[in-house]
């Protein structure tokens, strides 16, 4: 049995932040995770995929941001279940939760934070009848490596923002990059959007719209794609062909554990603590939802913070928690120490 503090299912960047988080009120956390790193779809799916939106970095890849959590996280010791997903929940008398997973490694733990992003995901595939024969032959449905299509001839098809990110992102590593949509409108950002057209403008990228891609073809790799453009068809040459559609979540069996869902999300109070219909199990990062929820890993962080002051009350009841800057007494001083420090800030706040 594997006690902690705090058991947080899914190992995201939402799911690491809140270790830190924790360690700095002295709650140790555990986490359960079903890929084999930590990291969730940043180390598994977008490893080298730049990320704009992360306070203090103009830009940083998917997998750095990883290894800066787990960087920052590595000072509280954090224990790991990697490979496994948690299957069943058990409260027991003293209002502790066992979890066990599919291999039945059994966690107990005060509280619950449910951080699974989008839960366990599949990609949603094009109807292509022979596709899954070129799968990983040419048909990629993530990019996890982009030197992959090093001077290749890539065509990646859909109009969110994941294609239009690649898109521009792949314009100065692949031999020729097309995109194909079937609309002409994009759902994706607008800012994305004009970069693409710019592109375009360029010649960088080749943008084929209203089409979609319906045929196949290749000698045990894909050499050759069939577009529906408008209702012509036409053939083109290609290495790769990159479907990117979007996944289709799956709570998996944590949506049958009595939480209250709505729309394949786990609803929870925002107005509090992102807590659950279930005291003591919180539901924090894309994995929840509510009024005005934006998917957003910074927003995942914001969720993390206050999910951590609310299972300090609960683990302390009648304990008045005094908040404490790190820019005064860093983090080694959250153990007690540099008493004068922290009475100065208490004073301040008073």
């Amino acid at each position: 049995m594997i006690k902690t503090d705090i058991l947080i299912i899914g190992a995201g960047p939402t799911g690491l932040f809140a270790v830190f988080e924790a360690g700095l009120l002295q709650l140790k956390c555990h986490l359960i995770d079903a890929l084999p790193q930590p990291g969730g779809q940043l180390a598994e799916l977008y490893p080298k995929k730049p990320i704009f939106d992360i306070p203090g970095y103009p830009e940083v890849l998917a997998g750095d941001l990883v290894n800066n959590l787990m960087e920052q996280i590595k000072q509280f010791q954090p224990g790991f279940t990697l490979g496994e997903t948690a299957e069943t929940i058990e409260k027991l008398e003293d209002d502790s939760f066992v979890v066990t997973t599919n291999k039945g490694t059994k966690h107990q733990a005060k509280a619950i934070a449910i951080a699974g992003g989008l839960g366990t995901f599949e990609p949603r595939k094009p109807l292509i009848e022979n596709i899954a024969g070129y799968e990983e032959k040419g048909v990629e449905y993530f990019v996890k490596d982009p030197e992959l299509f090093r001077d290749k001839r890539i065509v990646i098809a859909g109009g969110g923002d994941s294609a239009l990110d690649w898109s521009i992102f792949l314009s100065n590593v692949a031999a020729e990059v097309t995109l194909v949509h079937r609309r002409n409108e994009f759902r994706g950002a607008l800012d994305s959007v004009e970069k693409v057209q710019e592109l375009k403008k360029l010649g960088k990228i080749n943008l084929i719209t209203p089409a979609e891609v319906v045929g196949i073809a290749g000698n045990g790799h894909v050499e050759q794609l069939t577009l529906d453009i408008n209702g012509a068809i036409q053939t083109i040459d290609t290495d790769f062909f990159i479907p990117l559609f979007g996944l289709t979540p799956k709570l998996g069996a944590i949506a049958h554990w009595g939480l209250e869902i709505e729309k394949n999300a786990i609803k929870v109070n925002n107005a509090l603590d992102y807590q659950t219909n279930i005291p003591g199990i919180y539901a924090i990062g894309d994995v929840n939802t509510y009024p005005g929820k934006l998917k957003l890993i910074l927003c995942g962080f914001h969720e993390a913070t206050l999910m951590c002051q609310s299972v300090y009350q609960r683990l302390n009841p009648g304990k008045k928690y005094v908040l404490k800057y790190t820019t005064v007494s860093g983090v080694d001083g959250f153990d007690g120490s540099r008493k004068e420090a922290e009475k100065a800030v208490v004073k301040s706040i008073d």
